[in-house]
């Protein structure tokens, strides 16, 4: 008898960030669903990337099928820890179902939300 991974071991594979930090600047780039199974990695993601010092932060949301109260919580997390130093925290390309979750909560005049990467965070990005 073959012994199955539990849920919640299926699910935590089911996030990947990929981080791109410069010049004081990180882009986090996320794919897959963010929720109660997942959040936990995105806020070690956070942790790591904000100990080294970035003044902004985007986050490219481009893929991220869904995210629930959850991952709204450590976004808002991550937005108060780099306010607290003077930073930012900008959401990047959401789709339409997390720009829904944005709209609906508020949560879209709290970020800055762009339609996609901004063009001088790619611009530093490529210098590097």
């Amino acid at each position: 008898m073959t012994r199955g991974l539990d849920d919640a071991s299926v699910r935590l594979v089911e996030l990947k960030v990929a981080t791109r930090s410069q010049a004081g600047q990180a882009v986090m780039a996320i794919y897959g669903e963010i929720d109660l199974y997942t959040a936990p990695r995105l806020q070690a993601e956070f942790t790591r990337v904000l100990e080294t010092g970035p003044d902004r932060v985007v986050i490219d949301m481009s893929g991220v099928e869904f995210c629930d109260s959850t991952g709204m919580n450590v976004l808002l997390s991550a937005l108060k820890r780099l306010r607290e130093r003077g930073g930012t925290l900008e959401v990047a390309a959401p789709r339409p179902a997390v720009r829904k979750i944005l709209q609906v909560t508020g949560l879209d005049s709290v970020f800055t939300v762009y339609d996609a990467v901004p063009a001088d965070v790619l611009a530093a990005d490529q210098q590097g």
